[in-house]
Parts: C-alpha cells; sequence; structure tokens
C-alpha cells in the first residue's frame, strides 16, 4: 500500500477500532481472536505487564498461549488512547509504514501502557505488526511523590533536625535494609531512586572514597558520547545549561548532588566481600566491609548488582607480558597521560576506550602505537546518534522512553541494520582511508553496528572525535596483533624480528561477563545458577536483565543512563510487588 493508498486509513480511527475490537475478544476470553488481530507472524513484547517479566511472543500462537496464561490472573480493561500523550500517527519504523500508537490501560495490578503498531496485511485490513505492553505502577503503591497529602500547616519544633533523622537513616543502626544495591553508577542510583519512592529501604554500596568516582577517576578525555536530552535519571532532568556531550567530572559531580538530591541511602568506601542466601528465610546474608576495615553482616531481601557492563577488567592470555619491563595498566584505570610526554606507549585494542586513550596520550607528546585485535566498527560521532532518534522526534519525553521499550528483537534488528547501512554509506570516505591504513573494519555479525555489539557483548565499536585521521595520517601508529610475536623487555617483538619499544601498554581489552563478578562474590555455585548475565537470549531479551533470574533475591541492572532510567521502573515494580505479595 502506497502512501496515496493508505491517505484513507486515519490513523486515529483504525487505532481505536483494533484497540476496541482487541479488549472485547479480552473479555470474552477468546485469545484466539486476539491473537488473530496479529499478523502471522506479528510480534508482542510484554513488560510485566501480563506476564511479570520482560518476554516477546513471536507469532500468532504464542500470544495465543501467553494471553491463555495470564487473562484470567491480569484482567485487562479500560484501554484507551488518552488525549495527553502522542496521538496516533503514521510513521516509518525499521523501514516499514506502520500506524503507531501510545495507549493506556489497567489490569487487576495497576496502570499499564503499551505501543501499538499497524500495518496492512495482504488487503485484508489492518492488523498488528507489534505491540508492547507495560506496567506502569502498582495500584495502592503508587510513587511517594504521587501520594503527597495536603501540606501541614504546623510544625513539631520538639523532633530531631532533618540532617539527624538524614543520618539515622542513613547509619542503619537499628535496621538491615531490605534491598542492597552494589554500586552506585549510573545503574545503581536509578534503582535506588526508584524503590525510594516505592518505599522499599534501599541501601546503596560503592567501593570508591567519593560518590561518582567511578566515573570522575578514569582517563582524563571520557565525555559521553550521546546527546545530553538522552542521559536523565528518573526524576531529575539535567539542567538545560548542560553541554551536549556531558564530561566525565561533571556527570560524576551530579550524581553527588543526585543522592542528596533524592535522599539516596549511599555508603562510599564499601564492599561486598560475601554473600549467602537462606532459602528457608528467604533473605541474604552479605558481608560488607569498609575502608577502616571494620565489616558488618546484613540481612536483606534483596541484592542488585549494579556493577555494569565493564566490571572486571579482562586481561587476554598475551605471549610474554610478564616479560614487559614497562607500565602495564588497564584502561578503566588509566590517569594521568601527561607523564608520558616524549615516551612510548602502546595500546592494545581499538574500540572507543582504546581509541580514546591512544588521542589523549597522543595529545599530551607521547609516541603512541595502537594494536588491532579484532575488527572494529567505527562510526562518526554525528551519525552515530541516529539510534536515538526518537528522542528527536519532538514528543513527549515520558513516550520516547515508551516508545524505547517497544521494539521487539526482530524489529531491532532491521532497524539497526537500515541506521549503520546509512552511517557506513556518510562515513564511507573516512572507512575507506582507514582501510587504506591497514585498519580492519567491519559491522557486527548482521550489519547492525555498534547498539548491537554493545547489547551483545558490550564493545567492538569506536565513536570517531578524531583519532581516526590521527590514525589516517600517521600521527598514531598502527599495527596487528596478528603481526606481534611476543612481548618482551622493551616492548613487542614483531614477526619479522623488528623490536617496537615502549614504556607503557594500556590494555583497552574489554571486561568480563557479570556473571564473573557473582562468581567472585557469592561463589560458583550461585553464579552457574544464574548463568551468563547480558547478551541477547533465545527469545531476543538481554538475559537475565531487569528480571527475575534463577536465583531468588538477586538482581541485575546495567547499561547507558537511559537504559537504567528506563528500566530501572521495571525492576522496581517487581521487587515491590513481592515485598507487597503481590508477587510470588
Amino acid at each position: 500500500m502506497n502512501i496515496a493508498e493508505r491517505a484513507g486509513l486515519s490513523a486515529s480511527t483504525e487505532a481505536r477500532g483494533w484497540l476496541a475490537r482487541f479488549e472485547a475478544a479480552l473479555q470474552q476470553r477468546d485469545t484466539r481472536a486476539a491473537a488473530g488481530f496479529f499478523l502471522e507472524d506479528g510480534l508482542w513484547r510484554d513488560v510485566l505487564a501480563f506476564t511479570w517479566t520482560i518476554r516477546t511472543m513471536a507469532g500468532r500462537e504464542a500470544v495465543n498461549r501467553a494471553l491463555q496464561e495470564s487473562l484470567t490472573r491480569v484482567m485487562p480493561r479500560n484501554f484507551t488512547i488518552p488525549p495527553q500523550r502522542t496521538p496516533p500517527r503514521w510513521i516509518k519504523r525499521a523501514g516499514r509504514d506502520a500506524i503507531e500508537t501510545i495507549f493506556e490501560f489497567e489490569t487487576a495490578f495497576g496502570a499499564c501502557a503499551g505501543v501499538l503498531r499497524l500495518v496492512p496485511d495482504d488487503g485484508t485490513g489492518l492488523r498488528a505488526w507489534t505491540l508492547s505492553t507495560n506496567l506502569q505502577e502498582l495500584r495502592g503503591h503508587e510513587e511517594k511523590f504521587k501520594r503527597r497529602a495536603e501540606p501541614e500547616t504546623q510544625r513539631d519544633f520538639s523532633t530531631e533536625s532533618w540532617n539527624e533523622r538524614r543520618r539515622k537513616q542513613r547509619a542503619y543502626e537499628d535496621r538491615d535494609p531490605t534491598v542492597i544495591v552494589v554500586g552506585g553508577g549510573q545503574a545503581g542510583l536509578s534503582i535506588a531512586a526508584r524503590l525510594q519512592q516505592l518505599d522499599v529501604d534501599t541501601l546503596i554500596v560503592d567501593r570508591h572514597a567519593r560518590i561518582g568516582d567511578n566515573w570522575r577517576t578514569r582517563y582524563q578525555s571520557l565525555t559521553l558520547h550521546n546527546e545530553v536530552h538522552v542521559n536523565h535519571l528518573p526524576y531529575l532532568p539535567f539542567p538545560p545549561t548542560f553541554p551536549v556531550y556531558i564530561p566525565k567530572d561533571k556527570l560524576a559531580n551530579w550524581f553527588e548532588f543526585y543522592v542528596d538530591a533524592l535522599d539516596l541511602n549511599y555508603w562510599t568506601g564499601t564492599m561486598l566481600t560475601a554473600g549467602r542466601y537462606d532459602d528457608t528465610r528467604g533473605e541474604w546474608s552479605v558481608t560488607v566491609q569498609r575502608t577502616d576495615g571494620t565489616t558488618r553482616v546484613m540481612r536483606p531481601r534483596h541484592l542488585v548488582f549494579a556493577t555494569g557492563v565493564s566490571s572486571i577488567p579482562y586481561t587476554p592470555d598475551l605471549p610474554g607480558l610478564s616479560d614487559f619491563r614497562g607500565t602495564v595498566v588497564h584502561s578503566g584505570d588509566f590517569k594521568n597521560a601527561a607523564r608520558w610526554n616524549g615516551r612510548k606507549a602502546l595500546v592494545l585494542g581499538t574500540g572507543t576506550s582504546g581509541h580514546d586513550v591512544a588521542q589523549e596520550l597522543h595529545a599530551h607528546g607521547a609516541k603512541v602505537t595502537m594494536i588491532q585485535r579484532s575488527k572494529t566498527y567505527v562510526v562518526s560521532l554525528k551519525e552515530a546518534q541516529s539510534v536515538y532518534a526518537i528522542y528527536s522526534e519532538g514528543i513527549p519525553f515520558e513516550d520516547c522512553d515508551l516508545l524505547a521499550t517497544s521494539f521487539p528483537y526482530p524489529v531491532l534488528q532491521r532497524a539497526y541494520q537500515l541506521s549503520t547501512a546509512k552511517s557506513l554509506e556518510v562515513d564511507g570516505a573516512l572507512l575507506k582511508a582507514l582501510e587504506e591504513r591497514g585498519f580492519r573494519l567491519w559491522a557486527g555479525e548482521d550489519n547492525t553496528g555498534f547498539q548491537m555489539m554493545y547489547l551483545r557483548r558490550g564493545g567492538g565499536y569506536y565513536f570517531n572525535v578524531g583519532c581516526s585521521e590521527l590514525i589516517i595520517s600517521g600521527a598514531i601508529d598502527l599495527v596487528q596483533y596478528a603481526d606481534i610475536d611476543r612481548f618482551v623487555p622493551a616492548g613487542v617483538r614483531m614477526r619479522d624480528g623488528q623490536i617496537r619499544e615502549a614504556e607503557l601498554l594500556v590494555l583497552a581489552t574489554g571486561y568480563h561477563n557479570q556473571q564473573e563478578a557473582v562468581r567472585r562474590y557469592l561463589g560458583d555455585t550461585v553464579a552457574e545458577r544464574v548463568g551468563p548475565i547480558w547478551g541477547f537470549d533465545e527469545g531476543g531479551e538481554l538475559r537475565n536483565m531487569w528480571r527475575r533470574t534463577p536465583q531468588p533475591g538477586l538482581w541485575f541492572t546495567a547499561g547507558s543512563l537511559a537504559q537504567c532510567r528506563i528500566y530501572s521502573r521495571y525492576l522496581a515494580l517487581q521487587i515491590k510487588a513481592l515485598e507487597a505479595g503481590l508477587l510470588s
């Protein structure tokens, strides 16, 4: 159907008609009729609303089964298209014209929202290409700021001060928290803020000496690579005066302010050292150690790992590395590029961190050689923003966040293939020059570019902010790891016998899967029970992320600021539902 032919189809009328028919089928418990409103290969992504997990149903039969399993319990009703939200509209998603509609509805548990995309089905009318349904809040357990009563007109002047109350709340001298969040970056702050608003007593523990140090202490030039309007944390957006790309130190300072502004309980200089789950009591026994050497055993019911995709540095097996007499440092711990002025440095790895460190060293006068271990996707910084295009459509921010959850894996895959193809075209001259210099490029297993690389393995790409030009010009040298024989005391020996001298080796070699963090702190049994974390499972969802895991009471959150903001809502709702007895 072309644009002229579809012009007779009113987006609003068609969307309202579909939702009415769908709701009628659900009310009649006719799940097969409801599934028939989907394309044969239609997709339904549910985020807690029906299934109490994050799950995608592919095809009519899968939709039918999921509805049969959930309808009696969930009792969905009152499907509406609210006037305050983005109205139904024709739009192109993943290369396909569709009517896209944001709608709201209720279930036995609370308020929900969703996104419907309708497309023509071989002349038989419009059917659902994709449907997403998201639980937004629990009835009777709404966020605190939504439940405020009228402000009191009288004050009790005999009570303790606000500062003293906050000191006691943070100290946990007379109680244990319900939830301990391990890690105080964007993931930890987001989930703690959500839980605090749901009246779930939550403590963040972080090994760094100061809030924000997980960003503040990293290499000097580190800056966010996506634009500020995508990156807000829950409840408190960045001021409009913030730079488009936020420097690490400014972000770190914002984290410190955020904790204070939202009254989050946060222990700096504190490490989780051990943990054991008591199946009978349904609680953890965890040991935390402070920098002063003191320890405390706490018994939370929930443990949330918010240590990020980049948690434990990974060092590959490098022949001869122990013979190297220079300084070896992982990129996550690299600092003070100025001390290497006039000296020779090697940077092993060509992802974003490897490029940034190499460029920073070069800017401070070091003689830098990058070592490429594997093919890398390179995209200009401007072109990289295309994957966040929803946030530039001029619709309400809340609607953008809802839309961001609405794309099942096959649609994401196709959308990223299209955006990657465009980026390769726009960046063609740069990429051709890199290849001529000997840099090995690729666009991912299925040409989906950096976003799928990040979701699948957490790296393998570079947003170009100038280092590519330095490689092309020869200002930064480049060698292939396959051409290296081994490391030697003075640097590396190439297979042709040449010695490349260096006093510094920076390992930009990535990080272990979060499963290894579980193994380190909770032991092999729990780590194996949970399995790999991050990367897609067979259903096209990120493994063990933001949903119940095979280990009761153990949760994971990680990702970009946007991911942490969006999915912290759904993780917090599950924990609150368990605490309120709504979910067993």
